[in-house]
């Protein structure tokens, strides 16, 4: 079984930063393909945030985030990064890390991902 914990989630005010932490654990060898990060707001839909793949590196962004996240991984301590700067208000969602071995056409389809987080809320106040 493969776990994924997150953290680092707060309360910032809009232009502040952030930067959330999903650490991976699993009872057997897990190959990863991709990570990625979602987040969903109350009432929408989870949409996609950021994706990177974990052999390579190459890395896909929404569109709004582009220039102000970035996401990163470390190796050796199985953890995935989410370094979250320039915050507006609209960030505000609970965010959730994901995890897939497949080898996927899309990293940033929902249904791409085979295991999640539990999410961590991040807040942004105007």
């Amino acid at each position: 079984q493969v776990q994924l914990v997150e953290s680092g989630g707060g309360l910032v005010q809009a232009g502040g930063s952030l930067r959330l932490s999903c650490a991976t654990s699993s009872g057997r060898t897990f190959s990863r393909y991709a990570m990625g990060w979602f987040r969903q707001a109350p009432g929408k839909e989870r949409e996609f945030v950021a994706a990177i793949s974990w052999v390579g590196g190459s890395t896909d962004y929404l569109d709004s985030v582009k220039g102000r996240f970035t996401i990163s991984k470390d190796d050796r301590k199985n953890t995935l990064y989410l370094q979250m700067n320039s915050l507006k208000p609209e960030d505000t969602a609970l965010y959730y890390c994901a995890a897939t071995g497949r080898r996927v056409n899309s990293r940033v389809l929902v249904t791409a991902y085979d295991y999640w987080g539990q999410g961590t809320q991040v807040t942004v106040s105007s």
